[in-house]
């Protein structure tokens, strides 16, 4: 299966400047979607990452128990409190959404899906988000069908969701078109596919080789760039082709002893090499 190696042409690099005569409401509100006390960490990552990549706004949704917990840990990054994450949703602004990192797995995930998912807005699901549908990934298959989302799968979270595919490039690309969204398997070789045919490999091998991202929170951080990505506007499967891109450049640059706080503050040095 032939697949288009992902690298950071002129347009994807185009996807990452932003024009002087704009201001931070045209960039996008990205919320993410964080687990309770003692649990923050991976959204706090995640949206870390959402705003380094250029979200205009980046809002941590906390759950009253943990509020204190977020609100000491966080400046630029907004902290809002919820109960029910239903009137946060309505609002038209938040125009990307990530929920998995730390959220914790259940029936209150599947539900805050369901909500995430009813509308036009961006979603990204990782982590508990994926597996809370294990037992029955149909259920999330028909909410996600002609959905602007991307699911963002290790091996392991892969197999559960689709226990008849293997976890390699077709894998993923049938998974892309089953699932009817952007699905991206995280690897040494990572393959993102669209349901629409399209589909990259990026090699994390060779002179691509960064295998300190094997880190706790590596995979938040990726799902948070992805979801800054989209609240800039940029279309699903280009977020998430860029957004790989960009995880394993600041891994590269990081080297040994990296843990995944580092990755959002590498950005910068990137964007710069890039000429951003």
């Amino acid at each position: 299966m032939r697949a288009r190696d992902i690298t950071m042409g002129a347009a994807a690099i185009d996807l990452l400047r932003k024009r002087p005569d704009q201001h931070k409401y045209d960039h996008g509100h990205a919320v993410v979607f964080s687990g309770g006390m003692g649990r923050t960490g991976a959204a706090r990552l995640a949206a870390r990452a959402a705003l380094r990549i250029g979200a205009g706004l980046v809002t941590i949704a906390v759950p009253s128990d943990a509020l204190a917990e977020v609100a000491g840990q966080v400046t630029s990054i907004m902290v809002r409190e919820v109960s029910d994450d239903a009137d946060l949703l309505t609002d038209r602004r938040i125009n990307a959404v990530c929920i998995g990192p730390g959220f914790g797995v259940g029936a209150g995930c599947r539900a805050a899906v369901a909500r995430a998912l009813g509308g036009t807005r961006g979603v990204v699901l990782d982590a508990d988000a994926l597996t809370s549908f294990a037992e029955d990934p149909e259920e999330l298959f028909a909410m996600t069908r002609d959905a602007r989302a991307v699911l963002t799968p290790h091996a392991g979270e892969f197999a559960r969701l689709f226990p008849d595919l293997g976890a390699d490039l077709s894998g993923a690309v049938a998974a892309a078109k089953r699932a009817g969204c952007v699905v991206l398997l995280k690897g040494d070789a990572t393959a993102v596919a669209s349901p629409d045919g399209r589909s990259g490999v990026h090699n994390g091998n060779g002179l691509r080789a960064a295998p300190w991202l094997a880190t706790a929170g590596s995979g938040d951080v990726l799902a948070g760039m992805i979801t800054g990505l989209m609240a800039r506007g940029t279309e699903a499967f280009e977020a998430a082709c860029c957004a790989v891109w960009l995880h394993a450049e600041c891994g590269r640059i990081a080297g040994p002893g990296l843990i995944a706080e580092d990755l959002p503050e590498i950005l910068p040095e990137v964007f710069r090499q890039l000429r951003v």
